[in-house]
């Protein structure tokens, strides 16, 4: 007979047994961590004290930035904590939060990513109207749309993995991961499977495609503009966040457009700190080292922290 007994305690993946490598996990994390903190602090900082910085595309990339906080600190901290006390478990309870959270704060950037493709085409496709649309009113309206749409996603995901029954504890994952639930399951859960992979492909699917259409009518309004000046001065607005699309959408194509296996691999650990871990750290980065007005901003507030 299967094993269907509830989990009251899930077992996360031990990094490495031997207790100096656990350490060098530790540090390792701990320095992405960091790094990622700092760089999306610095970036909500810059924009909040420079009110030339108070416009509709730096009010998305704070939201963007404070998701990105969110989504290591979702992960990170509790994968530290486990090395370094030596116990990897997880309560049910922890493990279901830190799965709706996860998502919630993942498909948040993604939502808001979408909305700065749909703020930068109509700053360069309709310039004239850009006042009149993207106002503060509607800037809060598509963030709130996006936190509703991302809570209903993440409470559809959440729930669907965990009415399932499970037959294994141990999860071979460093946190709560929907693919690596699904592996624990006793029972047929194809239709869940295919529920739950149709619903993010079609979200996913959905925004990717308007991303591309919107940027297809960005470059085609940019080749009309006469002066060479113009058109670098037009891209250079949408290459930070092409580039931060790009990287969101390779790491996580990297991690799941691969053939699905029941079997455990380490590299499914490295996917995972690729996807989970590298685009939250990166994206500061790349604002600040192609947007001259984040730059400028980041400055003046080293100078003024330096001066006080």
């Amino acid at each position: 007979m299967t094993n269907q007994t509830f989990m009251s305690t899930f077992l996360l993946l031990d990094f490495l047994r031997v207790r100096e490598l656990q350490i060098l996990h530790i540090i390792v994390f701990l320095v992405f961590y960091l790094t990622t903190m700092t760089g999306n602090l610095l970036i909500i900082a810059a924009v909040l004290f420079d009110h030339r910085l108070h416009t509709p595309m730096y009010f998305f990339l704070i939201n963007l930035a404070v998701m990105d906080l969110c989504t290591v600190s979702v992960i990170v901290p509790k994968s530290m904590i486990n090395s370094l006390t030596n116990n990897s478990s997880v309560s049910y309870s922890g493990c279901v939060v830190q799965v709706f959270f996860f998502y919630f704060f993942v498909s948040s950037d993604f939502a808001l990513l979408t909305a700065m493709a749909y703020d930068r085409y109509v700053a360069i496709c309709n310039p004239l109207q850009y006042n009149r649309i993207m106002h503060k009113k509607a800037c809060i309206q598509i963030t709130v749309i996006v936190w509703i749409v991302c809570f209903l996603y993440a409470s559809l995901q959440t729930g669907g993995v965990f009415a399932i029954p499970f037959c294994s504890y141990i999860i071979h994952q460093f946190f709560c991961e929907i693919p690596a639930l699904l592996k624990l399951s006793c029972a047929d859960i194809f239709l869940v499977e295919v529920g739950l992979l149709a619903f993010s492909c079609s979200l996913g699917v959905g925004c990717f495609i308007y991303i591309i259409t919107t940027y297809m009518q960005i470059f085609s309004t940019v080749l009309k503009i006469p002066s060479a000046h113009g058109q670098k001065k037009a891209l250079s607005t949408c290459f930070p966040h092409f580039t931060v699309v790009s990287l969101f959408m390779s790491t996580g194509l990297f991690a799941y457009a691969r053939p699905p296996s029941d079997a455990f691999s380490d590299m499914d650990v490295i996917f995972a700190v690729i996807y989970t871990i590298i685009p939250p750290m990166l994206n500061p980065f790349i604002y600040s080292m192609r947007n001259k007005d984040i730059k400028n901003a980041l400055w003046r507030l080293l100078d003024l922290g330096c001066s006080s």
